[in-house]
């Protein structure tokens, strides 16, 4: 009985098994399955591959390579001390030497007989590992019924552990988005190499503990950005955004070769719109990184951001204020969009989206004739929303036709009304159409602009000169040179260009870009900008 008791204590297949009313009847606590034959049985159930054993569908895995190893190791001991397990000694609760039953002996000695004419036979040991103790040759024909059976069990603690998580997801409101971060990837692996029975963190751990090693590591990797900002220099930049209770907030991010990383953000509800409170700002950053590594400071187009760039510029001969690619051209979308055509076209086309939209019945109709398709395409910002939407329309335009021209339409009572009556007049009309053409021909070589300053697939730096001379002879040729179609346009694109987007380190980028530099396709006019403003920048 203290043999039993002792092997009670140390077998760790106990940890899931309940006594039943017999000294030899388990109870597994996965499956809740009774069955006779002791902790043995109990081991070869939980870890499956046995026969005449049913493996428990509910084990989770670690569980069972925990049995697995913990058998492992016993029978592995015995080989080492040469120990030859010939015949199994069980006491009554099948609780001594038990392991000696999950397989076959460790060796085995078999008579094999021989075809000499002397007629004897020779004897040869036949030695087998501790994997051999979990496989018989019909299980290993039928391995993949097993491996079935595994997976089936997999299948459903997971399902079981996904469904947990989502109820905590509900229940603590977080975003769906949240299982797409990579730490989670990371949490999930680390609680299931703890297995089952870890203890919840509690709340002063994620809110101070953790939280304290988390603002270590983050400094950490800001010290090794600071190696490049040392090494290559940088660039600081500043958004700006407004959150719902109506602060202002500026958010400053440095980039250097090695990518970008969050600073710090500011409370700029008082400074926002103040060119020297804005200019403070600019120095309070450059001193904190350091002026010889600061290279230029990026910020939007307002006002008190120009004023403050000329102060620091005045002030840090060899620091650049460079305005937001991205948000210039998108100005410059808004300033061609305030003119007509272009402004009349896009009005009348939301105007028809509108009135199809509202009304359900017009809605399924037109998704009928233009196979689902939307007609609003949004965007990062209104501008280029508009002129992605205009190219939805001209994608359609057949479709859209047809749509306002067919039996179905006219039976719609809505078309009868005076504004659906508008709208067939507007989609039939050619002048409509060739207003949309006209708008994506200015628009079209811009948005290429923008999604390359907005991109992350290569530095615009180099390339901006370029793509905006690019676009600008794109524009021309799509009008084939009739002056009076384009010359607003230019107006417009040049006071931005030359204003605030024309900057001299655009000029030394595309002087030092080899790929650009030895095609010589710029005139000497265009030649001495880009000479000029890259001396300016050695200076």
């Amino acid at each position: 009985m203290a043999s039993s008791d002792s092997n009670k204590r140390n077998d760790i297949a106990w940890n899931y098994a309940i006594k039943g009313s017999s000294r030899s009847a388990i109870k597994c606590v996965f499956c809740e399955k009774t069955y006779h034959g002791g902790i043995t049985r109990h081991k070869q159930h939980l870890i499956g591959g046995f026969k005449n054993v049913v493996q428990c569908p509910l084990c989770p895995p670690e569980v069972r390579e925990e049995v697995k190893a913990f058998v492992d190791k016993k029978n592995v001991t015995k080989t080492q001390m040469n120990f030859e397990a010939s015949v199994n000694l069980i006491d009554e609760d099948d609780e001594m030497d038990e392991d000696d039953q999950m397989g076959p002996p460790l060796q085995k000695t078999q008579k094999i007989s021989s075809n000499s004419s002397s007629g004897s036979s020779t004897a040869r040991t036949v030695t087998k590992g501790p994997l051999n103790l979990y496989f018989s040759a019909k299980q290993q024909e039928k391995g993949k019924d097993d491996s079935s059976s595994g997976l089936e069990a997999k299948k459903i603690l997971r399902d079981r552990a996904v469904s947990a998580f989502a109820a905590w997801m509900y229940d603590a409101g977080l975003p769906f988005n949240c299982v797409n971060y990579k730490t989670f990837d990371k949490f999930i692996e680390a609680v299931g190499q703890y297995g089952p029975g870890m203890k919840l963190p509690s709340y002063h751990e994620v809110r101070v503990t953790h939280l304290k090693k988390e603002v270590k590591k983050i400094d950490k990797i800001i010290e090794e950005h600071k190696v490049e900002w040392n090494k290559f220099g940088c660039s600081i930049m500043m958004d700006k955004w407004t959150v719902r209770n109506g602060k202002m907030i500026i958010n400053v991010l440095v980039n250097s070769p090695k990518g970008s990383v969050f600073l710090e953000s500011y409370d700029a509800s008082n400074s926002s719109t103040d060119g020297s409170k804005m200019y403070s700002l600019f120095r309070k950053t450059i001193d904190k990184i350091g002026k010889e590594n600061v290279v230029q400071v990026v910020t939007d187009n307002a006002s008190e951001n120009v004023s403050a760039g000329r102060m620091m510029e005045a002030m840090y001969p060899h620091i650049y204020w460079t305005p937001c690619a991205a948000h210039c051209i998108n100005l410059m979308f808004g300033d061609i969009f305030k003119e007509n055509p272009y402004a009349s076209v896009f009005t009348k086309a939301v105007k028809i989206y509108s009135y199809i939209s509202q009304r359900p019945l017009l809605l399924n109709l037109m998704r009928k004739f233009t196979n689902e398709r939307n007609l609003v395409r949004p965007a990062k910002t209104r501008f280029a929303t508009a002129f992605l939407t205009l190219h939805s329309f001209y994608l359609q335009k057949k479709n859209l036709r047809k749509l306002v021209l067919s039996n179905e339409w006219k039976d719609n009572r809505y078309a009868k009304e005076a504004a659906g009556k508008e709208v067939a007049k507007v989609l039939i009309s050619p002048s409509f159409w060739n207003d949309v053409v006209r708008a994506l021909k200015v628009g079209g070589p811009l948005i290429r602009v923008l999604r390359m300053v907005d991109g992350e697939r290569k530095p615009p730096m180099g390339y901006l000169y370029e793509a905006m001379d690019r676009a600008k002879e794109t524009i021309e040729a799509s009008f084939e040179g009739d002056v009076r179609k384009y010359e607003k346009v230019f107006e417009i694109i040049d006071s931005r260009w030359s204003n605030q987007f024309h900057r001299p380190l655009h000029a030394a980028g595309h002087l030092l870009n080899p790929g650009l530099f030895y095609k010589n396709t710029r005139n000497d006019t265009l030649d001495s900008e880009v000479w000029v403003g890259y001396h300016q920048c050695l200076e």
